[in-house]
Order: C-alpha cells, then sequence, then structure tokens
C-alpha cells in the first residue's frame, strides 16, 4: 500500500507542475483527496512528503512502470481519471497538463481510447458522449448500446471495491459519466 501511495503521490506532483506552477486549488484536491481516502492524520505526512517530492527532479515514466507491474487495469483507469480531476481542479485543462497526462496514460499502459474515454468525462458535449463510450458518431442504435454495456461494466465500481472508500466513489463518477454520456446520446437520437 505504501508503494501506491508513493506512486499516486509522484504522479500527483507530475500533474501538478506540468503547467508550470502549483495551485492552491490543486492542493486543495489533493489535501481533500487524500483526507477522504486515508483520514485526515496519514493525509498530513503524504502533504509533507508530496512537497518534498515536488522539489525532486521526477522520473514520472520509472513510476509509471512500476504501477503498470502492480496494478490492475481498473486501477490504472482510477489513476488516470484521478490525475484529470486534479489538472481540471483550476477550472481549465492546459495543453502542457495534457501532455503530461497523455505520456502517464502512455506509460501506464492504458490505451488511446480509454485515455479518451477519461479525458471526454471532463467535458461536456455530445462529441463527449461519444468520447466517453468509446464509439464513433455515426455508430448505430445496436453498437451504441452495445458500447454503453461495456463501459458500464468496465467501469462498475465493485471492480475497485477493495480500494477504499474514495476510490469507489470515483468509480461511481465514471460509471455515471458512461450513464450520463448512453442518456444524452440516446435523447439526441430518439430511441430508448
Amino acid at each position: 500500500a505504501n508503494d501506491f501511495v508513493l506512486s499516486l503521490l509522484v504522479l500527483t506532483a507530475a500533474g501538478m507542475k506540468a503547467d508550470g506552477k502549483v495551485m492552491k486549488s490543486e492542493l486543495d484536491y489533493v489535501r481533500n483527496f487524500l483526507v477522504r481516502q486515508f483520514g485526515e492524520h496519514k493525509a498530513q505526512d503524504q502533504i509533507l512528503l508530496l512537497r518534498d517530492i515536488l522539489k525532486q527532479k521526477l522520473d514520472v515514466r520509472a513510476v509509471c512502470n512500476q504501477v503498470k507491474q502492480n496494478m490492475e487495469h481498473p486501477l490504472r483507469l482510477q489513476l488516470l481519471h484521478y490525475i484529470f480531476g486534479l489538472a481540471s481542479a483550476d477550472g481549465a485543462l492546459h495543453a502542457s497538463e495534457v501532455k503530461v497526462i497523455q505520456d502517464i496514460a502512455a506509460y501506464l499502459g492504458i490505451s488511446q481510447k480509454d485515455y479518451e474515454s477519461i479525458r471526454a468525462m471532463f467535458g461536456h458535449d455530445t462529441q463527449s458522449a461519444y468520447k466517453v463510450l468509446e464509439i464513433d458518431e455515426n455508430a448505430d442504435e445496436a453498437a451504441v448500446k452495445k458500447a454503453y454495456r461495456k463501459m458500464a461494466t468496465k467501469y462498475h465500481p465493485d471492480k475497485v471495491g477493495h480500494l477504499g472508500a474514495e476510490f469507489q466513489k470515483a468509480a461511481k463518477e465514471k460509471f455515471q459519466k458512461v450513464q450520463q454520456a448512453y442518456e444524452t446520446i440516446k435523447k439526441q437520437r430518439g430511441f430508448k
């Protein structure tokens, strides 16, 4: 578990440093996450550790390789979702942040489709809905329904149940985004 926390903090630092400045909104996001995941006391220690890590030169690729070897796919998707949330904490996704997150996703062995699906969860248009479900905008009704079922299974909160409340909550959020994307497309196309 400690390896996991350290990996999480290094990737957090990489995300925070991506746009060249560490924002208070990002620190608040991380602090809230850590407190909910590990409790107030441990979170304090982790924030101190994070401040140290932020001062160091990071080997993001090495950390990601370690995570990739020791962590199941649903967990790595969860991690990517968390880093997108962190990057969006100041209300905007900067190009430099997107670049770093793309690198992290590639190092973690996350496919381009999965990456785009998670990124689209932070967008709010119909185009995003198709990306969330990992389908083309001209997919037929059967393909839309099939994609929805596949994604709902992939992001089911039970897949990360053993990881604690915070990851389960994030999984529920992703699961809801999949459902919202499906509803958006259904409404746009007028099918039941």
